[in-house]
């Protein structure tokens, strides 16, 4: 790792004032299909940055969702590549639960709110790190562009191209969504694909004549056995059908069943095999139809020689601030999965530590927000 003339250490993090800053941030709710909100709080973070005198680009919301924010210290090309942050401002929680089930809440190490692990904190850690870097020494090396993302957790798909367009400038993708199991980072995750699967058969009755029926419940139990076999435990492919619905009565053969199919693949040759399995699927009954739409919602993350080199250097930063990194891989996607699929490194999971993401439990530990801003802020110092 390269000697720094000016090494940020966690004492120089202002942590009551990024407490109050974050406390902003999670109080203005943003539940991911909320674009108004979503584009309020960009437009409150872009203030914010050219505060701090860092350029800024809004890129107008599209297909229903809120407006994505570029916060730049310096412009990439791709003659001289810079560092790319990821982070996002759309959260799973809706509107009222800040004064319902998940008010901000303070007790010792924790605070609670919605979105506060996942991941307002780590998003408003980013802009802080990059505050400090630039204000410490030389400032960071390379061009540096945080990306705030509006609609990460349903996917990115209004965002997925411009974070690809933003990945062929950039030598290294630092994702803050939040660290894991204690503080862990995310070197390796799992691609995600998507699948609604509908068997159409014939109603009719089922006292009168049973015969005339085709039943589309029947049809589905068997697809759902074909999609259950699937299963790889030991290669890491998980096939899950999380919804089945169908039918109109007790009496009445179904003559329509529908599935929700969430498949988690380890790499592209998992991917292709089980994509080709089930897109394979036909009904056992001439008189039944399936209908499947859906496919790859996040390509497979898998850690390169490359990035390796730079969780090894993360690593040598950390232990400077008596942090143990450790990597991990994990079975949910980010928005990591798009540039590392792209060849860029990727290190993931650089937000604060917490816990119950996704739940009304949902808090980070204060204690940890400052020496991982701190790492963040060293990384941007170090990397070039």
């Amino acid at each position: 790792m390269p000697e720094l003339p000016n090494t940020l250490s966690a004492k120089d993090v202002d942590t009551p004032a990024l407490l109050a800053e974050i406390r902003e941030w999670v109080e203005l709710e943003t539940h991911t299909p909320d674009a108004a909100a979503v584009s309020e709080l960009a437009a409150m973070v872009a203030g914010r940055a050219q505060a701090m005198g860092f350029a800024t680009e809004t890129l107008p919301g599209i297909d229903g969702k809120g407006d994505m924010l570029l916060v730049r210290h310096g412009q990439p090309t791709t003659e001289r590549k810079g560092i790319l942050i990821l982070a996002h401002l759309d959260t799973v929680h809706a509107r009222g639960s800040l004064a319902g089930p998940l008010p901000w809440r303070v007790e010792g190490d924790r605070i609670w709110g919605p979105g506060i692990y996942d991941m307002k904190a780590g998003a408003c850690m980013a802009l802080e790190a990059l505050r400090l870097a630039r204000d410490t020494g030389n400032g960071p090396p390379l061009p540096v562009t945080i990306m705030y993302v509006p609609d990460e957790e349903t996917g990115s798909e209004s965002a997925r191209a411009r974070i690809e367009a933003e990945a062929n400038r950039a030598a290294v993708a630092l994702v803050v969504e939040p660290a894991r199991d204690g503080g862990k980072i995310v070197v390796a995750r799992k691609g995600v694909a998507m699948f609604d699967i509908t068997a159409t058969g014939r109603a009719s009755h089922a006292g009168t004549h049973p015969q005339n029926g085709r039943s589309a419940i029947r049809e589905a139990a068997r697809v759902v056995l074909a999609l259950e076999a699937l299963n790889d435990p030991v290669r890491g492919i998980t096939v899950t059908v999380g919804t089945i619905t169908g039918g109109t009565g007790r009496n009445t053969i179904p003559a329509e069943c529908r599935m929700q199919v969430d498949l988690r693949l380890p790499d592209a040759e998992a991917a292709r095999e089980v994509l080709a399995a089930v897109e394979a699927l036909a009904p056992s009954d001439p008189d039944i139809a399936l209908t499947i739409e859906g496919g790859m919602n996040r390509p497979a993350f898998t850690q390169t020689e490359a990035a390796r080199a730079v969780f090894d250097t993360a690593r040598g930063i950390a232990a400077d601030l008596g942090i143990d990194l450790v990597g991990m891989a994990t079975g949910g996607g980010s928005d990591g999965n798009f540039t590392a699929a792209l060849g860029v490194p990727t290190l993931d999971g650089l937000g604060v530590d917490g816990a119950g993401a996704h739940t009304f439990d949902e808090h980070i530990l204060v204690s940890s927000l400052a020496p991982r801003t701190a790492l963040l802020a060293n990384l941007l110092l170090t990397l070039e």
